[in-house]
């Protein structure tokens, strides 16, 4: 089975063409690729542009669109609607338009990628599958925010989570690793320009750290994370700051980049090194979230069998692993240092003696993608 899977974003185009077997377990990659810089004067004019030149790679390479299984998209916002994968058609279309103001940096883009490729690719079946999706096992008192009900109700007020194609990938590859064992009560933590933790109990979320929006939670790289809103009337109040203006401020002027002048933790931890106090300020503040997140889900899991690190910050810094784990013993958190720095062959992280199992796992949103997609094909 061959599955295409398209991350369609406002300047860029991400895809990769997987070969999965007939159970949907194994797979292989047998092209991928990237298209940057669109609508600017050195990329493609528009959406259209850049997929007919991902068609044109995959057809150099042998892979006609009409000759696969199946498109899969990924969509960012898929609201209260959306709590699985879904094959694309007019009503799901529709769906993702108005889901926009709840993601309008992401779900526009999204939905563009989908209308092109099927204009394209007219007789190949799409599906769409949503960052949101994951999350909508959360329980009430998870993902309600204590306003009245029909705010919820009429508007779609509420929690409802994102990264959670990664956060998905990370359960099911946790499983896979470790056996049953490890697969109970799950801490998922995505570190990244982006970062958000899960609680996953039995591979099902029941709490994360981003909310409505993805805004909330951890420190991020332009993101401020967990605000408190009177913050925000304040700004409104006192400094005349209209909406476009806080969007502008919480989305691309806070977080690491306000502390530390720089949303690339690798710079940060440089500074810092350094002697850049704001810069030190901005790690400390990072990983402080995080352990304090990594408590809240081990009090509301009853426990931790494993924590899992993933996404470009999680895979690649060791030293941020290690501030963020420092201390935990009495959660069971204990690294291995040798191993922090040089992960064995499971990724495995932890002290020998550590009743939680700590694990670095490459993010791979991209073949749970096409995994989702294979199985609706398959009728699973």
């Amino acid at each position: 089975m061959k599955v295409l899977v398209v991350n369609s974003g406002s300047s860029s185009i991400k895809y990769r063409l997987f070969r999965l077997s007939a159970e949907g377990g194994d797979s292989l990659v047998l092209c991928a690729g990237l298209v940057e810089h669109i609508g600017e004067r050195e990329g493609p004019a528009d959406h259209r542009g850049a997929l007919e030149r991902v068609i044109g790679e995959l057809e150099g390479r042998g892979y006609h669109p009409a000759n696969l299984d199946a498109i899969g998209h990924r969509v960012v916002h898929g609201g209260r609607d959306f709590g699985q994968a879904t094959r694309v058609e007019a009503a799901t279309l529709e769906r993702i338009r108005a889901l926009s103001p709840l993601a309008p940096l992401h779900n526009p883009a999204n939905l563009l990628g989908i209308e092109v490729m099927g204009e394209l690719a007219p007789d190949t079946p799409q599906f769409a599958v949503f960052d949101t999706a994951f999350h909508q096992t959360m329980p009430p008192e998870a993902y309600r925010y204590a306003l009245p009900e029909h705010f919820t109700r009429e508007h779609g007020i509420r929690r409802y989570g994102f990264h959670g194609i990664s956060h998905q990938y990370i359960a099911t590859e946790t499983t896979r690793r470790l056996g049953d064992g490890g697969r109970r009560r799950l801490v998922s933590l995505h570190l990244g320009n982006g970062a958000s933790a899960a609680a996953i109990l039995d591979g099902k979320s029941i709490d994360t750290t981003m909310g409505m929006t993805p805004l909330g939670g951890l420190v991020m790289g332009s993101r401020a994370g967990d605000i408190d809103a009177g913050v925000l009337l304040y700004l409104q109040r006192e400094l005349g700051m209209d909406a476009a203006r806080l969007d502008r401020l919480l989305n691309r002027e806070s977080g690491l980049l306000a502390l530390a002048g720089s949303n690339d933790m690798r710079r940060v931890l440089a500074l810092a090194d350094g002697g850049d106090e704001g810069a030190a300020l901005a790690v400390k503040l990072f990983c402080y979230r995080i352990r304090k997140y990594i408590g809240a889900y081990f009090a509301i899991l009853g426990g931790l069998d494993a924590l899992v690190f993933t996404g470009g910050i999680g895979e690649h810094s060791a030293e941020i692993r290690a501030l963020c784990c420092a201390d935990l013993d009495h959660l069971g958190i204990a690294l291995d240092p040798n191993r922090n720095t040089a992960p064995d062959a499971d990724g495995r992280i932890d002290a020998e003696a550590s009743p939680a199992k700590v694990l670095v796992i490459p993010a791979n949103e991209e073949l749970e993608i096409a995994r989702q997609v294979s199985a609706l094909l398959r009728g699973h």
